[in-house]
């Protein structure tokens, strides 16, 4: 469990910085990350289409992977009662 624990955090933490790598413009990618680079390499409209694929790909991978977390826990009020009875 722990090492789902440790998926779900890297993956917030990517999450999180694909989000902010954005341009709130949809312009691509943000200069301050070395936008004027990554738009010479890749082009504006290639950069900006990875971002939010990678975007969308991360969020989901987020929501299977807390998905599986609950399963895995499954009813904690029952294992409490289980073990203040013993």
């Amino acid at each position: 469990m722990s090492i789902l624990t440790v998926f779900i955090a890297f993956i917030g933490i990517l999450l999180m910085i694909a989000v902010l790598i954005q341009n709130p413009k949809g312009g691509g990618v943000d200069s301050t990350f070395g936008g004027a680079q990554a738009n010479q390499m890749f082009g504006a409209a290639k950069s900006s289409d990875f971002i939010e694929k990678a975007t969308w790909g991360l969020a989901a991978a987020l929501l299977v992977l807390c998905l599986v977390a609950a399963v895995m826990v499954g009813d904690g009020a029952a294992a409490t009662e289980q073990i203040l009875t013993q």
